[in-house]
């Protein structure tokens, strides 16, 4: 357990460590979207040197004054800009981008979820795990359809309203898939890998599990994603 508590601080610092290089970075050459200035320093807390890496390799390019960024969104809009467009096959990397906008809003949400059931002891059914399930999924989409909308609004000529719809159509499967993913780690870890000492917020070891419950629902989320974009749902963000 000694040893799993030394790896669980190494993968927690080098995560944060990736975020702050990120900040960092953004601060001298901020994303053009608004939004996306917090979700690749949040996308990095749990994918930590890939999330780095996805950072340095797609979103730089996505920095306010690269050269090229305007034609990244001159595509279609399908379902959510009104012109309609030929919708192309999109890549498995512009597939991983879109999934960074829910995975930052399930992962804020689980963040403070966690720590709210923690520090409150709220159960539901007697349970803290069915409180986590529940809770982690009703701020994870509120926060993730909040990271969707602060994306389409600047991107066409939609009203509040449509922008919200469009979000919510965007990006509620997608959140959906993620969870799946995550509650399967979860409950892999709480009936299985911890079930005689269930692991709490406050232990290192426990957001060791709850990132890799977030890279499970990062992967989980790409397939839905890739087809989000195929249907014209989302918005390739060029990657």
């Amino acid at each position: 357990m000694v040893m799993l508590q030394t790896i669980a601080w190494i993968s927690l610092c080098v995560a944060v460590l990736c975020a702050v290089v990120i900040m960092m970075h953004e601060i001298r050459h901020p994303q053009t979207m608004m939004v996306m200035n917090f979700v690749w320093p949040i996308t990095a807390l749990y994918l930590s040197v890939f999330g780095l890496w996805m950072y340095l390799r797609f979103g730089s390019k996505m920095a306010a004054g690269y050269e090229g960024m305007d034609s990244m969104h001159g595509g279609h809009r399908g379902s959510m800009g009104g012109d309609e467009r030929e919708v192309k096959t999109p890549s498995v990397s512009e597939a991983m981008v879109s999934a960074t906008h829910c995975g930052a809003g399930c992962t804020l949400g689980d963040i403070v979820t966690e720590w709210a059931i923690f520090a409150t002891g709220a159960t539901i059914l007697g349970s803290m795990l069915w409180a986590s399930l529940v809770w982690d999924f009703v701020a994870a989409w509120t926060l993730g359809i909040a990271f969707q909308y602060f994306t389409i609004k600047p991107m066409g000529q939609l009203s509040a309203v449509q922008a919200l719809v469009a979000a919510i159509k965007a990006d509620t499967l997608s959140i959906i898939a993620f969870q799946v993913g995550m509650y399967g780690w979860m409950l892999l870890v709480h009936l299985r890998l911890f079930a005689e000492q269930h692991l709490q917020a406050n232990e290192a070891v426990y957001w060791l599990m709850m990132q890799i419950a977030m890279v499970c629902g990062f992967l989980t989320s790409i397939p839905m994603n890739w087809w989000l974009l195929k249907m014209g749902w989302k918005e390739s963000m060029g990657a």
